[in-house]
């Protein structure tokens, strides 16, 4: 690895000249909205390849001189293929504008990047799945489920590869660069809400599973997802919807300058705002009385040619009422219906505003300087019933768990393509540092939502994370491609009890370094076959680290995928990996009892198989199947289960996109039965779901029709085995307490273009 820094730095400075070899480079713009398009797919007879930048350029070397057929394509965009002369030592120069049009499955380019393996899919996906609120936001990954269990204004658990994530442990999430997941939280570690994001403004969506990224540094151990917000907007708009349930949403989008100031092609800035507001009673027979609000503005501005500067603001409130999970003997006895309560006052609020700066430099066409700084304020009370008479069985055993804090960053990068050897190569440099300020945290018993009984735990937090990695990508022939990484990241803990008679700061630090080592083989035109390799880790609660001095405060994760991502046909993508992983013993904080629980190390495996199929020209088939066996390695057999991890999981469905405007998708969802516990002995139910969205657009209006759970089937969405006491019981009881899911649910939209 020494070897490999030392190579990287001095790439930095040098270049070897291509002998008797041409190139051939551009810039690609998008028709409708005068934007730079990144991330479009640039062949060169169906052999070499590469993909634009953010400034739209893209360049090709080591051509041998002669006639070539180059080939432009992005999803959702009409395909360009053009005859281009390249000649000895000189650069050949184009400039093209891609326009709307229908998705076509024969576009997609399989290419030998090793980060590009899942964002064909995402791109399609995007582009075929009605997407409705945030929640169906994180569907887009395949395999990945949620479930929201706290009156709709509480962070989803999500589940992935074999995990229980909680609210966000082992999958790091982003918005334009801002980390989503919350340190040392006040309801749970990587505690992630992404409510504050209106989907409407989302313009893609970076994600892929593994530890295996250099640029992706806490929580990233099953994955991540790295949410971009739209640069500009081609319309304006604004969309009311209204449904079951008592629910109403409204959303506008304004562009704020036009385009009639530009010179086509290029758009040299744009400004826009986003706003949402979202009500809703539910169906829970105590109303939930939800009500969100966003606001989201963002302003783009090129400078020249070779710089862009990005700003953006955004503010999210949200308040409700929550009947919480039920325990399965009260519906069984009749005490309470389906949808009922033990502690109808339950529920929350929680608010969040981000400011966030980018400024990119392209110093030329092969080498870009990026810094990011940003802000968030963030505040949090949850309220929370879950064993109800257990511990007083007098006043009952409400919690209320708050928080208030700071958070603030920076990301700085240096990358550049350079030629070693012969040989194209791509090297980036990051650096960057996170420092949260968390005031007040704290986890009360409560009555009634107002009356603190005791405080069980209460103090502030400050944890900092200082971050580098350098990361290497080598062609070592025009087929395969090496990618070598190496991150560090440092952490600093401090904690204050508030509750200590005297004052002490109690503080923790630790380092860690993750390798990551990736190859990709691309057998043909059509098949990439790929190896990653890496290890990650995710940070415990620094209540947690403070108080487990010289133990494993932070674990390890070690990571191995054998992939491969092809088109058997013009017609099928297919992405199909074998994955193993393993996560050291770690110190988890339960932020429900204030109280930490040691988990040994486990092992997880599986099988990941995704499919897109364009049937004909308008119909297109999606399948995702995930096949886990998630064990703990320090258990005999039998007792080794991993409570609530998921077994297998599929979702997939059928997507209609017409000409004439009218575009609808039949979709499902599968979980199987899972344990609850470590010894399977209680079973968390599986359940299987139909949801439909059917829209008819116009260039000036769009009206469209969803339905959630067309079957109506009774299901449990969130599902814990828990021990509680109803307040007629003497005894405890340990059993399944759970959600009830979505009934049949019907929800009607019109929008407004202008």
């Amino acid at each position: 690895m020494r070897q490999l820094v030392c190579i990287a730095l001095f790439l930095i400075f040098s270049s070897c000249a291509w002998a008797h070899t041409g190139s051939v480079s551009g810039k690609i713009y998008n028709n409708e909205t005068g934007q730079p398009l990144s991330n479009v797919n640039v062949v060169v007879n169906a052999e070499k390849s590469t993909t634009t930048d953010i400034f739209g350029y893209f360049k090709i070397s080591g051509l041998k001189p002669g006639n070539y057929i180059l080939k432009i394509s992005y999803v959702g965009l009409k395909t360009i293929e053009k005859p281009i002369e390249v000649r000895e030592d000189e650069n050949a120069q184009i400039l093209e504008q891609l326009t709307p049009s229908s998705i076509v499955l024969a576009d997609v380019t399989i290419n030998t990047g090793h980060t590009q393996n899942l964002s064909n899919i995402s791109a399609l996906d995007i582009e075929l799945r009605p997407v409705q609120t945030s929640q169906d936001v994180l569907r887009l990954v395949p395999g990945l489920f949620i479930a929201q269990h706290a009156g709709g204004g509480k962070a989803e658990q999500i589940f992935l590869r074999g995990f229980d994530i909680d609210h966000g442990t082992d999958i790091n999430l982003s918005v334009d660069g801002i980390p989503v997941n919350m340190v040392s939280h006040a309801h749970g570690q990587g505690y992630s809400d992404l409510h504050f994001l209106i989907p409407e403004t989302i313009e893609n969506v970076d994600f892929n599973k593994g530890m295996y990224y250099a640029d992706k540094g806490d929580f990233t151990t099953a994955g991540y997802a790295a949410f971009h917000t739209k640069k500009t907007l081609d319309k304006s708009r604004i969309k009311i919807e209204g449904g079951q349930f008592g629910t109403f949403r409204t959303v506008a989008m304004v562009d704020l300058l036009g385009k009639n100031n530009d010179e086509l092609p290029e758009r040299k800035q744009s400004a826009y705002v986003a706003s949402e507001y979202y009500m809703t009673n539910g169906y829970f027979n105590s109303p939930q009385n939800f009500n969100r609000l966003n606001i989201f503005a963002k302003y783009n501005q090129y400078i020249g040619d070779d710089k862009l500067l990005t700003a953006s603001f955004s503010t999210f409130s949200s308040k409700w009422d929550a009947s919480g999970q039920i325990p399965e003997r009260a519906v069984k006895s009749g005490m309470i219906g389906r949808f009922g309560a033990i502690d109808d006052t339950e529920g929350g609020e929680t608010s969040r505003a981000n400011l966030n700066l980018q400024f990119i430099n392209n110093l030329s066409n092969r080498t870009a300087i990026t810094h990011q700084l940003y802000f968030t304020r963030y505040n949090f009370n949850l309220v929370s019933n879950f064993t109800f008479f257990l511990n007083n069985p007098e006043e009952g055993d409400q919690i209320t768990q708050s928080e208030s804090r700071n958070m603030y960053g920076y990301k700085g990068s240096f990358f550049r393509e350079l030629q070693f050897l012969g040989k194209e190569t791509q090297l980036e440099i990051g650096a960057g540092f996170r420092y949260d300020d968390v005031n007040d945290i704290r986890l009360s018993n409560t009555v009634n939502r107002k009356e603190v009984i005791r405080d069980l735990s209460r103090g502030n937090i400050d944890q900092t994370n200082l971050y580098a990695y350098v990361n290497e990508t080598l062609e070592l022939t025009s087929r395969l491609s090496l990618n070598a990484a190496l991150r560090f990241d440092h952490f600093v803990f401090n904690y204050v009890d508030a509750l200590a008679t005297n004052y002490e700061r109690r503080a923790n630090a630790k380092s860690m370094v993750s390798p990551k080592l990736n190859l990709n083989y691309k057998l043909g035109p059509n098949t990439s076959v790929y190896v990653k390799s890496g290890m990650g880790f995710h940070s415990n609660d620094t209540r947690v680290v403070v108080a487990q001095q010289g133990e494993k405060i932070i674990p390890k994760a070690y990571g191995l995928d054998l992939g491969a991502t092809f088109k058997p046909t013009r017609s099928l993508v297919v992405n199909a990996a074998l994955w193993l992983l393993d996560l050291e013993q770690e110190f988890v904080y339960v932020g429900d009892e204030a109280v930490v629980e040691a988990g040994g190390a486990t092992r997880r495996q599986g099988i990941d198989f995704s499919a897109r199929y364009q049937a004909i020209k308008w119909l297109f088939v999606d399948v995702d199947l995930n096949f886990t066996n998630p064990k703990s390695k320090d258990d005999p057999e039998g007792q080794n289960y991993i409570p609530l991890a998921p077994i297998f999981t599929s979702i997939g469905g059928l997507s209609v996109k017409l000409d004439n405007g009218i575009n609808s998708s039949l979709r499902y969802r599968y979980i199987a039965n899972r344990p609850a516990n470590e010894d399977y002995s209680i079973v968390a139910d599986g359940y299987f779901l139909v949801d439909a969205v059917l829209n008819y657009t116009q260039p000036w209006f769009e009206v469209g029709l969803s339905i959630e759970n067309i079957l109506n089937a009774k299901w449990k969405e969130a599902q814990f085995d828990t021990e509680s006491r109803l307040s007629n019981e003497i005894e405890a009881v340990s059993e399944i307490h759970f959600t009830p899911g979505t009934p049949f649910f019907l929800r009607a939209n019109v929008s407004y273009f202008f």
